[in-house]
């Protein structure tokens, strides 16, 4: 049974709606509030690591209630489908969590390694299969609710909560004052400010509601706020990209126009790099540019030399000490406490390899980029909408690591559309 838009929900009984509302709740409660809001730092011991970031310990409640929404996910879905559950799923990603689960085989840490392709499969199968279980439309609205609520308590968290901006004593002095909400640093808060900006202005272009603008503008502000200089800088670009979509994908001939116009820009952009390579070349050799990104780079540049093929071990990048892939090619110890590679697509070289990166690509990025391609009358405000938030997603991962993140905001976010794509209305 082919992957496919019309493999609608089937009816459910009303109590069986309402633990499946629940059970999609808690996903999205774990992952956009987590276990420890607005959770106090710790600025000799904490960088860039949180409640978001997948330990290698792990927390036996958050465990606990991930295998109780997952077994209750899996069960439900198998009362509907039967062993047709699988084709929730795009095969593609079926197949990048498969070699992340084998990829323990030769990791430095197979036991983090394991749990942490577990927590990713677990995150994978309870959004694909409560998106499909609930439908576009209920999921969708359920998510925007979330979203909102979340919103409302970052705004009203700044004079109520001490810690809900960064105080003095940050280890990184630039940190100081800037906004965080509940999240445990301001780049989570920036990354889902601006995911709810993306989402509440297109949804405004459809319901033509003020409140969905005014959601909007709100989740812009805070962005701003957090100086979260990566989601600052890609959410006008995100939002440009999906009202491109939405006008260009009515004809055949605007379609072109803009791919034509896109390779231009292309063209444009990498003559430029090509004429100015000394300068570029020069900021990514120097640690302190990118705000420290640059010597996490070449670490991980020089290790994926050495290590093409297979990679370190999914999820044996952060948190892993002196077990750490980059750990021989620093110099001192602070790698052992870096939460992220600061790049998806490194941090994906490093931990899985060529071959889990070229799945990962595919799967991520190739698929859904052919999905929307494809020219269809559906609703043009929603299809913008996951447009918008694709290439929020692809350019994000260009400087933080999101792709394959266990239950962190940003990447359960992509998932979610991802999911909605996938189970879009059939046209009419």
């Amino acid at each position: 049974m082919a992957l496919d838009a019309s493999t609608a929900p089937q009816i459910r009984p009303r109590a069986a709606l309402g633990v499946l509302d629940a059970v999609y709740l808690g996903v999205l409660l774990l992952a956009f509030v987590g276990m420890e809001p607005f959770a106090i730092r710790n600025p000799a011991t904490d960088l860039q690591t949180g409640p978001y970031q997948m330990t290698g310990s792990g927390d036996a409640i958050r465990q606990a209630l991930y295998l109780l929404i997952f077994a209750t996910v899996v069960i439900s879905a198998f009362l509907r489908r039967g062993f047709d559950i699988v084709t929730v799923v795009p095969p593609m990603l079926l197949c990048v969590l498969a070699w992340c689960l084998a990829s323990a085989a030769w990791a430095g840490a197979p036991d983090v390694a394991v749990r942490r392709a577990g927590l990713a499969i677990v995150a994978v199968l309870s959004v694909m299969l409560c998106v499909d279980a609930l439908g576009f439309e209920r999921a969708f609205r359920l998510w925007r609710w979330v979203l909102a609520g979340v919103l409302i308590v970052n705004w009203l968290s700044i004079p109520l909560v001490h810690q809900a901006v960064h105080l003095p004593g940050e280890q990184d002095p630039g940190l100081v004052g800037d906004w965080r909400g509940l999240y445990f640093h301001k780049n989570i808060a920036g990354a889902v400010s601006a995911i709810t900006a993306i989402v509440f202005f297109f949804q405004g272009l459809k319901s033509r509601r003020w409140s969905d603008f005014a959601l909007s503008a709100a989740a812009v502000l805070f962005a701003v706020m957090t100086h979260s200089k990566s989601s600052l800088g890609l959410l006008p670009l995100a939002i440009f990209a999906g009202l491109v979509y939405r006008f260009a994908w009515k004809s055949a001939l605007d379609r072109s126009i803009v791919a034509v116009g896109l390779v231009f820009v292309l063209f444009v952009a990498a003559t430029a790099v090509a004429l100015d390579y000394g300068t570029i070349a020069h900021m990514l050799e120097d640690p302190a540019e990118f705000t420290g990104r640059a010597a996490i780079w070449q670490a991980e540049t020089a290790f994926i030399a050495d290590h093409p093929l297979l990679g370190s071990g999914f999820g044996t990048f952060a948190d892993t000490g002196s077990l750490s892939p980059l750990h021989d090619y620093v110099a001192g110890s602070w790698v052992e406490a870096v939460a992220h590679g600061h790049s998806g697509y490194l941090q994906l070289f490093v931990t899985i390899g060529a071959i889990g990166f070229t799945l990962t690509a595919a799967a991520l990025i190739v698929l859904p980029a052919i999905r929307f391609w494809r020219m269809d009358d559906r609703d043009p405000d929603i299809k913008a909408l996951l447009f918008a938030l694709f290439v929020f997603f692809v350019l994000h991962n260009l400087m933080e690591s999101d792709f394959l993140e266990g239950d962190a905001p940003a990447w359960v976010a992509f998932l979610l559309m991802l999911a909605f794509l996938y189970r879009l209305p059939e046209k009419t």
